[in-house]
C-alpha cells in the first residue's frame, strides 16, 4: 500500500521536466477536490442526476 508521500512523488515524477511550482500546486488542489468529491459520494453525500438538471436548468435558461 503506497502513502500519500508516494503517491506525491509518483504525481510529480509524472510532470513535465519544465513543470512549474504553480503547475504542480494546480494538479496538488485537483487531486485533493477529486479526493473530496469521492469520499463525499462513498458517504452518500451526492445528488441524483436529476437533481443536477434541475438545478443547472435555472442557469442555462436561453
Amino acid at each position: 500500500m503506497s502513502t500519500i508521500k508516494d503517491e506525491v512523488i509518483q504525481m510529480v515524477k509524472s510532470l513535465p521536466d519544465d513543470v512549474t511550482i504553480d503547475d504542480i500546486m494546480a494538479e496538488f488542489y485537483f487531486k485533493l477536490q477529486v479526493d473530496t468529491g469521492l469520499k463525499e459520494l462513498d458517504e452518500g453525500m451526492g445528488i441524483s442526476h436529476r437533481e443536477v438538471k434541475e438545478r443547472m436548468s435555472k442557469w442555462l435558461k436561453k
